[in-house]
């Protein structure tokens, strides 16, 4: 059993989620605020060196045409980022509509656009998890 770590990336936060490759299923984690559009790497470290990961599972953002959404270059220099530091593996999958899926998972109690980043994490973690099955 492995334990891997999904991250939905953006300029602002980033939402975190952990998951299983025996279940191939994932929980929301957490959500991080960036600093001066910087990731917060202290938090990051904390929860990798928390969960002990094998790999990191980065979603990267797609327009409906299949074109890299404008934020795809961040989210790339993103998991490079995690790949240099932690030394881990790190995957890329399509997080196209992951959000929007998010909020419906969670109706109308979705006020917190945090819960919603690390729900969208957690789905970009099931969708890698289950492209390995």
């Amino acid at each position: 059993m492995a334990t891997l770590l999904g991250f939905d990336f953006g300029p602002r936060k980033i939402g975190v989620a952990v998951g299983q490759t025996i279940t191939g299923s994932a929980s929301p984690l957490t959500t991080l605020r960036s600093r001066e559009r910087r990731p917060d790497w202290h938090l990051i470290e904390t929860l990798v060196r928390d969960w002990q990961p094998s790999a990191l599972v980065v979603g990267l953002p797609y327009n409906m045409d299949d074109t890299e959404a404008e934020w795809a270059a961040a989210a790339r220099r993103f998991a490079r980022q995690l790949q240099a530091r932690f030394g881990l593996a790190v995957h890329l999958v399509d997080e196209r509509l992951t959000s929007i899926e998010a909020r419906r998972q969670l109706g109308r109690g979705a006020d917190s656009l945090a819960v919603v980043d690390a729900m969208a994490a957690r789905l970009i973690l099931e969708t890698w998890l289950g492209e390995q099955h």
